[in-house]
């Protein structure tokens, strides 16, 4: 399954345009323009399979860097504080990583 199979390409091209300069990524606006907001949970779990790069069931500070590159495959690394604010906003237990609930959760706030 592709991101694209979930999420609108337009959707995905006005929320990327929104941040595709350093420094300007916002969770919660980019899931809003995307539309992940209004998803089931069902659906967001499918989405969350998508961006999860080895399919471990967590995603580590890792692969969130290349979050962005998730949804389109040019778009931009995030930067190291972009990293570490997604991060923050979401790993609820401070484990290090973000579970498929967190990000739920994180999504849906």
């Amino acid at each position: 399954m592709s991101i694209t199979d979930i999420l609108s390409a337009d959707d995905i091209a006005a929320a990327l345009q929104e941040c595709q300069d350093p420094d300007t990524f916002e969770p919660q606006k980019f899931f809003q323009t995307l539309g992940l907001s209004k998803m089931s949970a069902s659906q967001l779990q499918d989405v969350f399979r998508c961006i999860d790069n080895d399919q471990s069931g967590f995603l580590e500070e890792e692969e969130l860097r290349y979050f962005l590159q998730k949804f389109q495959s040019d778009a931009r690394e995030l930067t190291e504080s972009e990293t570490k604010s997604l991060m923050d906003a979401a790993d609820n237990n401070g484990d290090g990583k973000i579970g498929a609930e967190e990000f739920q959760e994180m999504v849906q706030s």
